[in-house]
């Protein structure tokens, strides 16, 4: 399956917040999310992502562990995933780096999770803030195989809309790369 999400800035945080708020209760989380790479740093060169999330909530802690491919729409940045609970994130951990794998960057995301149904698709959005980046971003994703991508796609676009935020406020910037710049910008030492 891949996932079909679009990302952007939000500007209006309160008017995207009421308008999520609408379709369904947002759910708040932390999600502490760790990459993995090989030491040539291949994954990232071809696209590719092995993440180690581990996510709190009210109601507990759980981890997964998500395998992306590289890209398949450009404009989108959809990628083919793959994900599994896993019992023990450290156990995990550990066998990544004894497979040579080392860490690429570890952060934290602060989430409100909001589920609803949108032109007959199940639909994830998220509001997210990471606290070493400024303001605050919405990702909206749903499920599809390759078949449907573009229709998928279209979906979440035209929900976006409805939701306030414009094809101008888009992104594809990656988390990752967004926390890496900041971590090795001059004077941050």
């Amino acid at each position: 399956m891949i996932e079909a999400e679009l990302k952007a800035r939000v500007r209006d945080v309160a008017s995207v917040r009421a308008a999520l708020s609408s379709r369904g209760g947002g759910h708040p989380s932390t999600y502490q999310d760790t990459y993995y790479d090989l030491t040539d740093r291949r994954l990232s060169a071809e696209g590719r992502e092995l993440r180690l999330r581990t996510i709190t909530t009210d109601d507990g802690r759980r981890s997964l562990l998500t395998y992306k491919e590289a890209t398949v729409d450009v404009v989108s940045g959809s990628k083919p995933e793959y994900e599994t609970e896993v019992a023990d994130s450290i156990v995990v951990d550990v066998v990544l780096h004894g497979l040579g794998l080392t860490e690429l960057v570890s952060f934290e995301k602060h989430c409100l999770n909001y589920r609803f149904t949108s032109a007959g698709r199940e639909l994830l959005a998220t509001l997210v803030t990471v606290p070493e980046l400024d303001g605050t971003f919405i990702e909206l994703e749903t499920s599809a195989p390759e078949s449907e991508l573009t229709e998928a796609l279209g979906v979440v676009r035209d929900t976006l809309h409805q939701l306030g935020i414009t094809d101008d406020d888009l992104t594809t910037e990656q988390y990752t790369d967004a926390v890496l710049a900041t971590r090795t910008r001059p004077g941050l030492l």
